[in-house]
């Protein structure tokens, strides 16, 4: 069964693809595949230099990821062409990785933007990590020293919450404690294995 994950910044969803893993889910991680991509030597990092410039290489030559974060997500055509480049390849390495999974796993797919790529519809269930925009800015600014301005941003340049809801097959709320929210990523793993 192909399950997508996603949920805003600060929503937890790391959380509850960690928790998914533990229930024996195979979970990609869009996360870890966009760095992956445009890793040193790789053909995804000769894109994005091409497209900005290497002013976003660090001195060791790597892709600087605050300066990039910085400047896309200020600037949605930046944003949108840093996309361009990267979520085909991305795309690409999910295939593979799907496709080598053992037959009849629960294949979680943890992406932040399914809302935002129109993809929702190619996976059997989309579960969407669901907090208040409040308490994604308190996470951000108590949890990863952020900004307040920083915080906004972020939030401001991927979907909104109505659009993750409108895509969910399952809603997992995350404003209580961890045990709670463990019960809840239980209930749907149940659900979801009795279904595959």
């Amino acid at each position: 069964m192909r399950v997508g994950l996603t949920g805003g910044v600060a929503s937890g969803k790391s959380t509850v693809a960690a928790m998914l893993a533990e229930l024996g889910a195979v979970v990609i991680d869009a996360d870890a595949l966009a760095r992956e991509v445009v890793e040193q030597g790789t053909p995804g990092l000769a894109a994005v230099v091409e497209e900005f410039g290497d002013q976003l290489l660090t001195p060791e030559g790597d892709l600087d990821r605050p300066a990039m974060g910085r400047l896309v997500f200020g600037d949605d055509a930046a944003r949108k062409r840093l996309e361009a480049i990267v979520h085909p390849l991305v795309f690409e390495r999910y295939a593979a990785l799907e496709a080598s999974a053992p037959a009849g796993a629960l294949v979680v797919h943890d992406i932040p933007l399914l809302a935002e790529s129109g993809r929702a519809d190619g996976f059997d269930a989309v579960l969407v990590v669901d907090v208040p925009a409040e308490t994604q800015v308190e996470r951000m600014l108590q949890q990863r020293g952020w900004t307040r301005e920083d915080a906004d941003s972020r939030i401001a340049a991927q979907a909104t919450r109505e659009q993750r809801l409108a895509i969910a097959t399952h809603v997992i709320e995350n404003t209580g404690t961890l045990d709670e929210l463990r019960e809840r990523v239980q209930a749907v793993h149940d659900e979801l294995g009795a279904s595959a």
